[in-house]
């Protein structure tokens, strides 16, 4: 085998590793059973289509900062928070219409990959937001907090 038939095949081998790899990549993200997008994304969604939001956060950090006409249902008790367990989101599915495409934050974006996760296996169309609430205000993009609203109320 020449030098010229080697550099084919190597570079042939190359691209069978990189083809392989993207679709085993591709393969990991539909197993999911939910689609990973961007803080740019989830907010094409939210102002394109008809989307529930759904903010799993705790309490606390939902009204800290959170995105506006976002519905409050944590997936867990975290830092914490002492809810119930049936106020939790495994309980609470049934208020999550199955009509709509359903976006999922937390604050930094991973108990939404957990709450996505029980979305997707109960049939929803779920998109999870990556980053979360932190990354979405990075992108300068508006929140609604209701402890600034307690505080401009206080002051008048």
């Amino acid at each position: 085998m020449n030098k010229r038939n080697s550099i084919y095949l190597g570079v042939l081998i190359l691209l069978f590793l990189v083809a392989f790899l993207v679709f085993t990549e591709q393969k990991k993200e539909s197993q999911l059973g939910f689609e990973n997008i961007s803080v740019q994304e989830a907010k094409e969604l939210i102002e394109k289509s008809n989307v529930f939001v759904l903010d799993v956060s705790t309490p606390a950090e939902f009204n800290q900062s959170h995105i506006e006409g976002a519905i409050l249902i944590p997936v867990s008790n975290a830092f914490g928070s002492n809810l119930s367990l049936d106020n939790l989101l495994k309980a609470r599915t049934n208020e999550v219409p199955k009509n709509k495409k359903v976006l999922v934050y937390c604050r930094t974006g991973r108990r939404s990959i957990e709450a996505s996760t029980v979305l997707a296996n109960a049939g929803y169309q779920v998109y999870n937001m990556e980053g979360g609430i932190g990354s979405w205000i990075d992108a300068g993009y508006p929140v609604v907090s209701s402890e600034a609203r307690e505080t401009d109320g206080s002051s008048d």
